[in-house]
């Protein structure tokens, strides 16, 4: 299972994508409201999330996604809860993926340190901070962690935890079916 986590403020194309994607590789997930039911993206839309953060576990869990957005982030970063996912993802070994500013919560945590990674231009410092190796690649994946530049990839991001999750073929089948350069 995979846990794409919304905080007020989260950047709607860098979660809705990922969530898109997975589904069409039939993996199952679940939008994930950490401040609330109903949760606004930076644009104003609210989303009515899955489930509320109090009824996540870690049973079955496969992988979390960090959506980028302002002030999405500041809030997923400072929720203990999302903190204890990130945890258990890392000690475990499950996947963890990050777009946009959301690598910068990992940065900040040392989890990058030594990985090669990526974030919007304005977040790469906290990669490098963070002890990154800053890539050029607008979607990297080092070991159990997958970041992203940003919304301009998000459909490229969720390719990638796809054939992460699934398989490089099913990531390649659902791009032929989706037309995507």
């Amino acid at each position: 299972m995979v846990y794409v986590l919304l905080a007020e403020g989260f950047e709607l194309v860098e979660a809705m994508a990922p969530v898109d994607i997975l589904h069409r590789a039939k993996v199952e997930v679940r939008t994930v409201g950490v401040t609330g039911k109903t949760v606004k993206a930076s644009n104003g839309v609210p989303v009515t999330a899955d489930i509320e953060i109090a009824g996540a576990v870690t049973e079955g869990l496969d992988c979390i996604v960090l959506p980028g957005g302002l002030p999405g982030t500041i809030n997923l970063e400072k929720s203990g809860e999302v903190q204890g996912l990130i945890d258990f993802c890392q000690s475990e070994g499950k996947l963890i993926g990050a777009i946009c500013a959301a690598p910068s919560i990992l940065a900040h945590k040392g989890l990058l340190k030594g990985r090669e990674a990526t974030a919007f231009p304005s977040f790469q410092k906290d990669v490098e901070e963070g002890g990154g190796r800053l890539s050029e690649k607008f979607v990297c994946r080092d070991g159990q962690f997958i970041t992203a530049r940003g919304m301009g990839v998000s459909t490229s991001f969720g390719l990638e935890l796809a054939a992460a999750l699934t398989s490089p073929e099913t990531a390649a089948g659902i791009k032929t079916g989706i037309q995507f350069a």
